[in-house]
Formats: C-alpha cells, sequence, structure tokens
C-alpha cells in the first residue's frame, strides 16, 4: 500500500506510506495539507477524480472511503437487484447512455414532463449501488418517496418533513442533506440531484461538497443560471452531458403547443404612476453610472441603499413599477376572457404576487394556492384539481417547481420575473401529452410599453 484514502467529516483524508517518495504521488485535485495531522485532505466531491489520478500514477491505494464494514450497523442492507418496469424512450436512453459515457457524472436537461425521474430510476437499477436523491421541497420528497417504494421492494429512507431515517436508497430534502451530510457522506456511492441548478445556491452548495459519492447525475429543465453559478454545479456534478427543449419533444413525447402573447395598455392612472416610478430609477441608476451588466450591479445598488437614501428610494421606485406592470387592471380583464373561452378546459393562472392570487380567487372563485397556503390545504386542492372537482386554479410561484402539479392544458401568465427559466417551467405544467392528443395553450399577458414588454420581447 502506497496511500491510504479514508473519508473523515466531509472530507477524504490521505495518508502516503513513509517510505513513499515525495515525488511519488502525482499533483492531486483539491488536496492540501492538514497541519493538524500533517496529512493530505481534500473535499469529498473531488473523491471520484482522486482515485483516478491515483489509478493513473500507478500507485497501490488501501480505499475506505466507501467501505461498508465502518457504517452503522443498523444501516439496511440494498437488495441484491434493484429492477424497474420502465421502458426508456429513445431520449432518455440516450441521454442515460450520455451520462454513463462521463464516467456516471453530469446533468441532463430536459423539460418538465420529459421523464427526468424515469432515467435516474433506471440508473440507479444499472449502478445497483446505495443512493441518495436529494430533492428541493418536501412536496417533491413525498414524491420521490412514493415512487421509489413502488419501483423497488425495499424500504426508503428520508432526510426531511419530520424524519430522518436512513436506508440503503434515501431521499432527503436540500436542506436536510445539507446538515447531514458530513455524517452520511460516506454511506452512498450514487446522488441524484433534482432541480440541481439549486446547487449554485451559496447555502446549498456543502451538500454536494460534503458527500464522497462518485457517481453524481443532475436532473433539471434549466440548467443555466443568470448568475453564472452553473459552472459551480457543473464542478460539484458533472457538466452537462445531453439536453433537449421543448420544441426536440413537443408533438412526439410532448404535447403540441401554443403560445399566445397578449399586450395590455395600462390605464392612464397606472401609466403615469408607471412612468413617474420607472424613471426614478432610471434616473438613479444613470446618474450613478450602473449599468446592470452583471447581477454584481443590482447587489451593489442593494448595498448602496444601506447608507445612501438616494439609492434605497430608487429600488422603492423600482418594485412601486414592476407591481403597477404586473398587476395592471386590464390583465384581470383580459383573464376574464381567456377564462371563459376555456371554460370547458384545466387552466393554471400564474402571478408573483400573493395579494393579485387572493383579488384573482375572489372574482373568479378560483381555488387559490400561495407560500402561505398550509400542506395540507395545498394537497386538497391540487388532488380536487387532479380528479376533476376544481378545472381551475391560480398560484403565486410557488407551482413551478418543486410540486407534483396535476395535468392541465392551458396555463396563463399574468406576471413573474420575466426569467427564461421560469417561463420554460412554467409552459412545462401544461405539457404532459393529453389522452385526446390535444394541443397546450400558454398566454403570457404583458403590460405595453413597460420593462415587461421588452424582457418578454428577448425571449422571442
Amino acid at each position: 500500500m502506497d496511500v491510504r484514502l479514508t473519508y473523515e467529516d466531509g472530507t477524504v483524508r490521505i495518508d502516503a506510506d513513509a517510505d513513499l517518495a515525495p515525488d511519488a504521488l502525482p499533483p492531486l485535485p483539491g488536496v492540501e495539507t492538514d497541519p493538524r495531522t500533517g496529512t493530505g485532505r481534500a473535499p469529498a466531491h473531488r473523491y471520484a477524480e482522486l482515485r483516478r489520478a491515483l489509478r493513473v500514477a500507478g500507485v497501490s491505494v488501501d480505499d475506505r472511503v466507501l467501505d461498508a464494514s465502518d457504517r452503522a450497523a443498523s444501516e439496511a442492507e440494498l437488495p441484491d437487484a434493484l429492477a424497474t418496469d420502465y421502458d426508456l424512450r429513445e431520449y432518455q436512453r440516450e441521454a442515460l447512455d450520455a451520462w454513463r459515457e462521463a464516467d456516471d457524472r453530469g446533468v441532463i436537461e430536459l423539460p418538465t414532463g420529459a421523464g427526468k425521474t424515469v432515467i435516474a430510476v433506471r440508473a440507479m437499477v444499472d449502478l445497483g449501488v446505495p443512493t441518495l436523491v436529494v430533492v428541493p421541497t418536501v412536496d417533491l420528497l413525498d414524491q420521490w418517496q412514493r415512487e421509489l417504494e413502488r419501483e423497488f421492494d425495499a424500504p426508503i429512507g428520508r432526510f426531511g418533513g419530520g424524519e430522518q431515517r436512513r436506508e440503503a436508497i434515501t431521499v432527503s430534502t436540500y436542506d436536510s442533506a445539507y446538515l447531514k451530510a458530513d455524517g452520511v457522506g460516506d454511506a452512498f456511492e450514487f446522488v441524484v440531484f433534482d432541480e440541481v441548478h439549486h446547487l449554485g445556491g451559496e447555502g446549498y452548495r456543502d451538500a454536494a461538497r460534503l458527500l464522497a459519492a462518485p457517481a453524481r447525475l443532475g436532473l433539471t429543465a434549466t440548467f443555466e443560471r443568470p448568475d453564472g453559478a452553473h459552472e459551480v454545479v457543473a464542478d460539484l456534478v458533472g457538466e452537462r452531458v445531453y439536453a433537449l427543449d421543448v420544441d426536440n419533444l413537443a408533438g412526439d413525447h410532448l404535447a403540441p403547443y401554443d403560445i399566445r402573447r397578449i399586450e395590455v395598455e395600462l390605464t392612464a392612472e397606472e401609466r403615469e404612476r408607471y412612468d413617474e416610478r420607472q424613471g426614478t430609477f432610471v434616473e438613479y441608476v444613470r446618474d450613478a453610472g450602473i449599468t446592470f451588466s452583471s447581477g454584481s450591479d443590482y447587489q451593489e445598488l442593494v448595498k448602496r441603499s444601506g447608507n445612501d437614501p438616494a439609492a434605497r428610494e430608487a429600488l422603492l421606485a423600482k418594485q412601486d413599477a414592476r407591481e403597477i406592470m404586473m398587476n395592471a387592471d386590464r390583465k384581470v380583464e383580459r383573464l376574464a376572457e381567456i377564462l371563459e373561452r376555456h371554460r370547458d378546459d384545466r387552466v393554471i393562472v400564474f402571478t408573483a404576487h400573493t395579494d393579485l392570487v387572493y383579488r384573482l380567487s375572489e372574482r373568479f372563485l378560483l381555488p387559490a394556492i400561495t407560500a402561505e397556503t398550509g400542506a395540507k390545504e395545498r394537497r386538497e386542492i391540487l388532488e380536487r384539481f387532479r380528479d376533476g372537482t376544481y378545472s381551475r386554479v391560480v398560484a403565486a410561484n410557488v407551482l413551478d417547481e418543486g410540486v407534483d402539479v396535476p395535468d392541465a392544458n392551458v396555463a396563463v401568465l399574468l406576471s413573474g420575473s420575466g426569467s427564461e427559466r421560469e417561463f420554460t417551467q412554467r409552459l412545462g405544467r401544461v405539457l404532459r401529452p393529453k389522452e385526446d392528443g390535444g394541443r397546450a395553450t400558454l398566454y403570457e399577458l404583458v403590460s405595453a410599453e413597460t420593462a415587461e414588454e421588452r424582457v418578454a420581447s428577448r425571449r422571442r
């Protein structure tokens, strides 16, 4: 043995044989000398790279990082052979093959409704190793647990939603994975990150860094982030290895669809208030030389607002202008026409503001879902939408991702952040194939001659 690898508190410890010449080891990714022990140490997510570098250099390794004998005796064993009844579609097989060819690492980008979960389950069967699935919400935690219990004759562990139970196959929220990763980082050889773009957030990155799992699969409908943090995801999970967009699958594997962009005019009163508030914001950033050429420019403005009253007023003015254009009265009037036109369809209305959700709910008698809606009530509303008791629902952001939303064929976007990710996620909510082969329709209501119109135009 030339080198011993062990897992310690979210790191891989590298102990070299005393007789090993100092220049015998190749450069090792992420390794630094630990002054406390005199050994090398690297973040656990570098484990696969360390193994590869040592193997290429012909170094003899005593690898104990994933040594099952060191794990808790109470851990349930993985069944001898996992199996699934899923038949992969051609593009799903291509995605899985691309991931396998990338040494079981990387991100698969497919639209909502394209069956990313199916690919992950197939990968779990192919690898047959202890697996951790990490998801952003408790709703997805429940969804994945149900799916895996149906597929595998094995207990499914759970970190999150009031439970902390580890099994050979375990599902976890990002929050729980972050809290528990250094203690269970050697227990799983495969980790699946659903909605993997969340890993770009500063608070969640350690959930991936502290896990030693060499096999890593990221799933998302929207990989790239406007802040560039997808580069962090690529380092922690792997590069994007396969991607298809909605247009690649619509008509064959997803419903064919139409996007109808409707411009509405602000009322005279709204126009006057919008121009005044937007003008205050534009004047300040122009005078301050802020160009918003990068995400850091906005952060700079936020910092200034802490001690500069004019900067604070500019931010408040921008917020007021956004609310005016997003919640314009004539959007509500056009929504009434759309709901009448689609009275026999299944409709989801998306907004950015909770107040507007309640206003629409009261006017049109729509079941409402917001961040304030309790988990039980939200499940009941969605179940009634699923079984046809409700044919319409209005929501503020919370149905964009991380929730098992029943099939609908019409989406109405009254307001949102304007990001490509949000638009794609909301479109995906109506793209699951219809039993009658019908088309899906997405309406986007945009206030004319506002920043909202410019953002919408850039997506065309």
